[in-house]
């Protein structure tokens, strides 16, 4: 495999916001940069017009790890994660001078002619970047299931835990809690049509769980602890519907049981016409108020750019779709007189979609269920509050290991 060159850039006062930190869009400006200075040292910056072709990124998903300032020197390296006829996906790491790990993005191109067609990738591409003969345990992987690639972290052994992401975010909500979670087989895989798994033509609850099902199944794992955020959670539900046999435990975050009443409905029907009209990034304006707790949104910019890169990086189609699904799902309430298996609740105090009271009440549904409550969090306590919600969890594990 080729040694592709890493790239040092320093970081100046106008790739920071008035409090000194990176903004994302500055990283992803400087990432890019490093993309454009490696080819220049290798097949050079015309590789892609002498083929008559462009890239095009068609997924991308951004996580800060720690803040950057002006000042900091970084270390960016770029590796060949998939390559396909008219595709291919890199992975993006920046690293400070002593090694830290401050950002890293996934992205995914489509190489087009001047009409939009694909075209094929320039042979130059993955010679120069060369493909990594194996996919480290904390890395992104993919795997093809029921026809569609889905994009997964997966990290350390043990008993699998399986962690479902919410609405409109992707598998990266849950690194913070899974990277304190060792002693586990941790997997998570964003859902069709998010992240960087691939869009479908059909969008239900029962098409998430088919797909985590068979994704058990390429893993050769027969049963899972099946840990569900917000819209994760009814996927959890419809797991029990449809594959109980595959649930060895439950932990359900900032969920419900209830379907949609006709006002929820109406909702959903509102934000299918916003991101038709407007796309993601007007989702996100909307959404990010609702998904935090007001501490999180003035004291932790970080999680706001992350949630926003989450958002804005999953593409419109495969939001609505999922809007539609979660409008459309059946009621679960039937569902938690008879779980059956270990279960825990957990809940934000400051969750505005879903009231704590709510999340009690539905812990105390099901027969011998724990609840707790994440102090200054709102809707997602996982990446709001990562260390107590993992500390939760442990314990919760480990009673039930």
């Amino acid at each position: 495999m080729t040694s592709v060159p890493s790239v040092e850039l320093y970081i100046y006062p106008h790739h920071c916001d008035a409090s000194g930190r990176v903004t994302e869009t500055a990283l992803v400006s400087l990432l890019q940069s490093a993309r454009w200075e490696q080819l220049a040292r290798g097949p050079g910056l015309d590789v892609f017009s002498r083929r008559g072709t462009w890239p095009v990124v068609r997924k991308a998903a951004l996580e800060f790890y720690a803040p950057l300032r002006a000042g900091d020197r970084i270390r960016i390296e770029t590796t060949l994660t998939q390559h396909g006829r008219t595709s291919f996906s890199l992975h993006q790491t920046a690293r400070l001078d002593n090694g830290t790990l401050v950002a890293d993005a996934d992205l995914v191109f489509v190489c087009v002619n001047q009409q939009g067609e694909p075209t094929p990738v320039p042979p130059e591409i993955t010679q120069f970047f060369g493909r990594r003969p194996s996919v480290r345990a904390s890395e992104t992987q993919h795997l093809a299931v029921r026809g569609i690639a889905l994009a997964l972290d997966i990290q350390g052994d043990g008993v699998p835990i399986l962690f479902i992401h919410g609405f409109p975010l992707d598998r990266t909500v849950w690194r913070p809690v899974m990277a304190k979670l060792t002693g586990w087989k941790r997997i998570a895989p964003d859902l069709r049509g998010m992240g960087l798994s691939d869009l479908s033509d059909r969008y239900s609850m029962a098409d998430y769980a088919d797909d985590l099902a068979a994704l058990l199944d390429a893993l050769d794992t027969e049963r899972a602890v099946i840990c569900g955020l917000s819209m994760g959670g009814y996927i959890a539900f419809e797991m029990l519907r449809r594959h109980r046999e595959r649930v060895r435990a439950l932990i359900l975050c900032n969920t419900r049981a209830e379907a949609d009443d006709e006002e929820g409905r109406r909702k959903r029907d509102e934000m299918i016409q916003l991101l038709e009209r407007d796309g993601p990034p007007a989702l996100a304006e909307l959404m990010i108020p609702k998904l935090l707790a007001p501490l999180s949104l003035t004291a932790m910019p970080q999680v706001v750019e992350h949630l926003r890169a989450m958002i804005t990086g999953s593409p419109a189609a495969g939001l609505a779709g999922a809007l539609r699904a979660m409008r459309d799902r059946p009621d679960s309430t039937p569902l938690l007189g008879e779980i059956g298996v270990p279960t825990l609740v957990i809940a934000g105090r400051d969750d505005q979609l879903i009231p704590p009271a709510a999340s009690k009440n539905m812990a105390e549904a099901i027969p011998g269920a724990q609840f707790t409550l994440i102090p200054d969090a709102g809707h997602l306590v996982p990446l709001e509050q990562p260390v107590a919600t993992s500390r939760v969890i442990a314990e919760f594990l480990e009673a039930v290991r």
